[in-house]
């Protein structure tokens, strides 16, 4: 063993260094066992993993995916601020946990508040308005909240002005010194476009003015919440999120600094909120790639450096939260929230998982806010500066959606801003092409919904809230992965209430546990996916007992599932037996190859196959069988 005179051990130094081409070959000797013909770059390209906004993510990544060793990215706390928009990142006091709050009923409100900042919340997020808390419920809802200490951060739709104003007010009432006060006023009349097409006449005006009071009287408290959610919401993908950020903030720029700001103070004035979600690297790459963004912004527009570090509000995603199996999503939720911890976000805000149910309860909102506390009181995340950086892949991620995501802001741009890139329709095509096409994997199951489209529960017992708010409308639409398997879970729960049993479908599974168990399992996932119960009593079945067993089941439809050396020998005559039981439809497990024409003449109706759109070939099983 060799060691070093700094004592240093290399711990490969008795090892031959293995070359990137030794790499690729390895990895071709393996996919060509598949009977594939692939060699050198090939077989690394059949390993990688296209993203929505044009690049992959490589199975491997090495030193010349990193930046040029140039000082590019600078030091946390510096521009472009890639690292971090604090020299300490969230060393000293962790990232601010910031708690959602919706309800309307301003005492509920201030009791789940309170119970908030005194179990580790330290700013608070509150929905003010129509269906939310009234502005006149404000000082209820914040009694006995300490306002030099707890940061607020308000949406409030189009009222945003009398809201912000209220909270103002609120300082001045309980003698809140000028550089005290903390948080935003939520301002963002663009938001309010992309959510419901048309904005207040006022709006920008009224924006322009709480952003002047705040730069005079409450230097701590930002007027204008650039809030990219809308289109994360609405189905973009995570550049196209970054890109609309940074036209609404530019046009920000342009009406504050036209209103008598500095460009500085007019930087000062915006708070970003982005979307992180359960893909953890994309999330870190996303937060970096803004901040880097921004910082070129101010720029080019004349700011001092240091007034283009990002202020970042990162929210855990509602789009994959899912209504069935709410459970799950506390795992997604805590991936998300470690992953905006990482990416630098300044505050973070955890959904409850029950949020795509209704209002959270008193156990949701104990779960979300001790999400953030476990991250950064037991796994010390906040303790290393940009723990990412220096990662060849996640440095190569944040590069390629930075290029992605300027080249979109400029096409923006060019349109005429945000806000004519709304109103044109610019914006709401590119993100439902992108929806589309996601929409296509999550049906296909090549994108996944634990609990949803993988491993669903149909026996599991509902989690039932209050309903929430209904959100404004007429804007760009709002989406869930898992919006078209809960359609068809609903048509199932619909006939189960009017039946008294869900529909059903026989699992013909022939031979031996080991020749059916695997596509069995497949099937039955696929047909709870859209709320049909499978049914395979006996575990095996043959052509003398199938029709006995499928008539036994109360199924109206089979599926035949076992390997494909069984099903030459048995497949056909299974199917006869089912289709003279009276099964409307027969399914066949796999794919069919060559004996494709004699499985449909002895009765199959359909093949089901891993990768096959499940969604339509459920939709199509839940019509011919009759359930509404």
């Amino acid at each position: 063993m060799t060691v070093l005179p700094d004592n240093s051990l290399p711990l490969a130094a008795e090892f031959p260094g293995a070359t990137y081409e030794q790499w690729q070959s390895l990895v071709a000797g393996v996919l060509n066992k598949s009977g594939r013909d692939l060699s050198g770059p090939a077989a690394e390209d059949a390993l990688s993993t296209p993203l929505p906004d044009g690049f992959a993510v490589r199975p491997l990544h090495t030193r010349a995916d990193a930046p040029e060793a140039t000082g590019a990215d600078g030091y946390p706390g510096f521009a472009p601020f890639t690292r971090g928009a604090r020299p300490e990142g969230a060393a000293v006091a962790g990232w601010d946990v910031r708690q959602r709050h919706t309800r309307p009923d301003p005492a509920s409100v201030n009791d789940a508040v309170l119970a908030d900042l005194e179990n580790g919340v330290t700013s608070l997020w509150l929905a003010v308005g129509p269906g939310a808390l009234p502005v006149s419920g404000l000082a209820g809802a914040l009694d006995g909240v300490l306002l030099d200490l707890a940061p607020v951060a308000l949406e409030a739709g189009s009222g945003f002005g009398a809201a912000g104003r209220a909270l103002l007010r609120l300082y001045d009432e309980r003698g809140v010194r000028r550089e005290e006060a903390h948080g935003t006023l939520g301002a963002d009349p663009v938001g309010q476009l992309a959510r419901t097409g048309g904005e207040s006449g006022d709006g920008e005006a009224e924006a322009l003015a709480l952003a002047g009071l705040c730069h005079r009287e409450r230097p701590g408290v930002r007027a204008i919440a650039v809030d990219a959610l809308p289109y994360h919401e609405a189905g973009a993908s995570d550049a196209q999120e970054l890109g609309c950020s940074l036209a609404t903030g530019v046009g920000w720029l342009r009406a504050l600094t036209g209103a008598g700001l500095s460009v500085e103070a007019a930087c000062g004035q915006l708070e970003f909120r982005y979307a992180a979600t359960a893909d953890q690297f994309l999330t870190i790459a996303k937060l970096r790639a803004a901040r880097r963004l921004w910082s070129r912004v101010a720029q080019v527009c004349g700011a001092e450096p240091a007034a283009g570090a990002q202020r970042q509000h990162a929210v855990t995603s509602p789009v994959m939260m899912s209504a069935r199996d709410p459970w799950v999503n506390m795992l997604r939720t805590t991936v998300a929230s470690l992953a905006a911890g990482v990416g630098g976000a300044d505050s973070v805000t955890v959904l409850p998982f029950d949020h795509a149910l209704g209002l959270p309860d008193d156990f949701a909102r104990r779960i979300a806010r001790n999400t953030s506390t476990i991250l950064l009181e037991e796994s010390h995340l906040g303790r290393v500066i940009d723990p990412a950086g220096g990662s060849w892949y996640v440095e190569r991620l944040t590069d390629q959606l930075a290029e992605a995501a300027w080249a979109w802001f400029q096409e923006i741009e060019r349109a005429g801003g945000q806000r004519a890139a709304l109103r044109g329709g610019l914006v709401g095509e590119r993100v439902a092409a992108t929806w589309k096409a996601r929409s296509e994997r999550l049906a296909t199951r090549r994108e996944p919904v634990t609990g949803v489209s993988e491993f669903p529960q149909l026996a599991q017992v509902p989690v039932v809230r209050d309903p929430a708010p209904v959100p404004p409308g007429g804007g760009l639409p709002v989406v869930r992965r898992d919006e078209a398997y809960e359609t068809l879970r609903a048509r199932s729960d619909a006939h189960l209430a009017a039946t008294g049993a869900r529909p059903r479908v026989f699992l013909a599974a022939l031979g031996p546990a080991s020749a059916h168990t695997a596509r069995a399992t497949f099937a039955s996932s696929l047909f709870q996916a859209g709320g049909i119960e499978p049914v395979h009593d006996p575990v095996s079945v043959d052509a003398a007992t199938a029709a006995g067993a499928f008539t036994r089941s109360g199924a109206a439809v089979a599926c035949v599932c076992s390997s494909d050396a069984t099903y030459a020998e048995q497949a056909e005559p299974v199917a006869q037996a089912l289709k003279s039981a009276g099964a409307r439809l027969v399914f066949l497990a796999g794919r069919p190859g060559e004996r494709r024409e004699a499985y449909l003449r002895a009765g199959v109706d359909e093949f089901v196959v891993a990768g096959g759109d499940a969604v339509a070939v459920l939709t199509s099983v839940l019509d011919r069988m009759g359930v509404a």
